[in-house]
């Protein structure tokens, strides 16, 4: 074993090189290569000199005896720095039918390695043919991490309770050329830094970034490019494609440069992360990596004729049940939180790993409570998209403590009610006031749930309330991908108009659902751009589309900027935790059992709870008795005229909301709110009214 020096380091090994750590480890006289490899029959070490290089400049074959442990292949080479780059050639049988894929023509990537460099002449196509290939592979590199200076950078902890996530795409936030952004630095970590004063200004204090591991922006439809990211190639390297510079050692620093200064603006980093499938895709996919160190390792496989059992959708599942890989993705969880200063993660299609070997799930998954009870990640803040592409849904029922869920009835249930639904009314204040029927059962914070209404999947803010088909046409699919049903309501026109009452009906509804989403019960995620009112043309499915199609076009800040100042001051009123919904330092049990809510319709205390009911009122009291908050909510497509709760003779209830108003007038500083005289409030059609008695 190598010995631990007084600094931390790890005693220098002899040339047989040591198992542990994974990956390339830089030592002052050379590196330390190790890889795990349980079915392959030989295996060599590859130098390149160039990005480009098809052929290795030197090979060096790894002893069977001398540099194998177990199953861990490794070896010291002394001379060797960081930058260079490498890779494995390793032989075994080629036997699909069997789960085993070696190929010795392939040039393999490191699983561990922390940077990957992508050649100009990469071609995903010509990777999927056995044998060796005429175009330049993707190469693994040499990188030494340490010394970074955090100049004191600390994780923020910031408790849920007091988090507005913003869902946040690194590429498409800068690409744009409104972007005012250096040329270099568009659609890159740096680029985002730029803006963090705009965040700020949002009030936002935790950005949720689609994916950054690296990954292989060719596996989309020929012509277009993975914009999103759902395709890892690497599980530790940053994505190259972000950094500034388009060195591969560069990426790690500008990354961690991006966090430290996100960080000292008081805003979290929570990494999407994607441990359920990889670009290697399904039998016809390319072979890059895992496939052909050891197939039937990582990947969950068929019994009868070993092909690749498909619960992402995309090809391949990783399997994540298996002790290497559970290492390996725990490795990596640990990689991103000690040495990258990630706050978070929110796992993409979380319930695949919940699923055993063969594919059925597990009651109590190992990967699952790894992660749970893992003293690194003690404190980390874990979200799951708690569903796969086959069928399990497990919102409400995910495992464990400290997992917080996506609550895809959230944002189905309230799209629902706001487009005027019948029998979505109980539905809909189930969702308000913490979906107490997935979570009451719990002795749990509020805030297990994640609430939103939009994400990078499906249509933006802006398009719910403009389109209701999808217009998918530029994804060359024929417009057969994305879902079909979402729950949508074009307010009377298809896509763009200059007619002012519809413009004007569309806009209150953007406001409607910003309001439920932010004063609801549980933690509120937004969409980027969702607050300028960003829009895809009716693309629900812009997973291919890098260019302004989904990219941040900065001038709607400028003209929608009254959108943009009515979310600022709700993230600002739900942040000073007076001016919330409900108190939120107590359970979700806890807090639906103490606080005092009536529920009224247009007549005080007679709420309508029937099927063909749009309406709803009610009235919050603080913990103190000192603070009430009145909601009237009018859905229905006529305008309503409603009671109001008689305060003692001193004092008068105050308009905070209305969302039928126009800027500024639709919301306000609660000391700058207007009073109420009558006993009555006239609420619009489709309005949201939250009104405000305070000392």
């Amino acid at each position: 074993m190598l010995r631990k020096e007084s600094n931390g380091r790890y005693d220098q090994p002899d040339a047989r090189g040591e198992s542990y750590p994974l990956g390339s480890t830089v030592y002052p006289g050379g590196v330390n290569f190790s890889i795990f490899c349980r079915n392959g029959t030989a295996v060599d070490l590859l130098f390149f000199d160039h990005q480009e290089d098809l052929n290795p400049s030197r090979e060096i074959s790894l002893n069977s005896t001398n540099n194998r442990t177990y199953h861990y292949w490794h070896i010291f080479v002394k001379g060797v720095k960081p930058g260079q780059l490498y890779g494995y050639r390793i032989r075994g049988p080629h036997e699909p039918s069997k789960g085993q894929w070696y190929d010795p023509g392939k040039i393999l990537l490191d699983p561990y390695a922390k940077a990957v460099a992508v050649p100009r002449g990469y071609n995903r196509v010509a990777l999927a043919g056995p044998g060796k290939v005429n175009c330049p592979s993707l190469k693994s590199v040499v990188v030494d991490y340490s010394g970074y200076d955090w100049e004191g950078d600390k994780h923020l902890r910031q408790p849920f309770s007091q988090t507005v996530i913003y869902e946040l795409h690194v590429g498409g936030f800068t690409r744009h050329p409104s972007a005012n952004v250096g040329e270099s630095k568009r659609g890159t970590f740096a680029g985002l830094v730029e803006k963090i004063p705009y965040l700020v200004d949002l009030g936002i204090n935790a950005v949720e970034l689609l994916p950054v591991f690296q990954f292989d922006a060719q596996d989309a439809p020929e012509g277009l490019v993975n914009y999103w990211g759902y395709s890892p190639i690497s599980f530790f390297a940053p994505h190259q494609g972000y950094s500034s510079s388009g060195n591969p050692q560069d990426v790690l620093n500008e990354f961690r440069d991006m966090v430290k200064a996100l960080h000292a603006a008081g805003i979290e980093v929570i990494l999407d992360v994607v441990y359920n499938h990889t670009a290697e895709g399904g039998n016809s996919g390319p072979t890059f990596s895992y496939r052909g160190i050891d197939n039937s390792v990582y990947y969950l496989l068929e019994k009868d004729d070993c092909s690749y059992l498909n619960f992402s959708g995309c090809g391949n599942t990783i399997n994540a049940n298996q002790s290497i890989v559970r290492r390996m993705i725990l490795d990596s969880l640990h990689f991103w939180v000690t040495e990258m200063h990630v706050d978070g993660f929110r796992f993409d299609l979380a319930s695949i790993l919940s699923r055993d070997e063969n594919g059925e799930p597990l009651q109590n998954a190992p990967i699952l409570w790894d992660i749970e009870s893992d003293p690194v990640l003690a404190g980390v803040k874990l979200i799951a998209e708690a569903w796969d592409a086959a069928g399990l849904y497990q919102v409400g029922i995910f495992i464990g403590d400290s997992w917080k869920e996506w609550n895809g009835k959230f944002r189905d249930d309230v799209r629902r009610f706001l487009r005027g639904d019948e029998g979505t009314l109980s539905h809909m204040v189930t969702r308000l006031i913490g979906s107490p029927d997935m979570y009451g059962h719990e002795e749990r914070e509020p805030e297990q749930s994640i609430n939103f209404v939009t994400c990078h999947d499906g249509f933006t803010l802006n398009d719910l309330v403009t389109y209701n088909q999808k217009h998918n046409e530029q994804n060359k699919e024929g417009n057969r991908d994305g879902n079909n049903e979402n729950l949508s309501w074009n307010c009377g026109v298809e896509g763009e108009t200059d007619d002012p009452a519809i413009s004007a009906l569309r806009k209150r509804q953007i406001r409607n659902f910003f309001a439920i989403t932010l004063l609801s019960i549980g933690a509120p995620m937004i969409g980027m751009g969702d607050e300028v009112r960003r829009t895809q043309h009716g693309n629900n499915n812009a997973y291919c589309q890098d260019n302004e199609t989904s990219w941040f076009d900065w001038n709607l800040a400028q003209k929608h900027g009254d959108i943009f100042r009515f979310v600022k001051f709700l993230i600002q009123s739900r942040l000073q935790r007076d001016m919330a919904l409900l108190p939120f330092s107590m359970s979700l049990n806890q807090l639906l059992k103490s606080a005092e809510i009536r529920w009224h319709g247009v007549r005080l205390n007679q709420p309508d709870w029937s099927d063909n009911s749009h309406t709803i009122s009610f009235t919050v009291g603080s913990m103190s008795g000192e603070t009430k908050t009145h909601y009237l909510v009018n859905a229905f497509n006529e305008s309503l005229v409603f009671e109001l709760p008689v305060l003692d003779a001193d004092k008068h209830w105050r308009r905070w909301i209305d969302t039928s108003l126009e800027s500024p007038n639709d919301i306000c500083l609660w000391n700058q709110a207007s009073p109420v005289e009558s006993r009555e409030y006239h609420v619009p059609a489709h309005t949201i009214v939250v009104l405000v008695n305070v000392p």
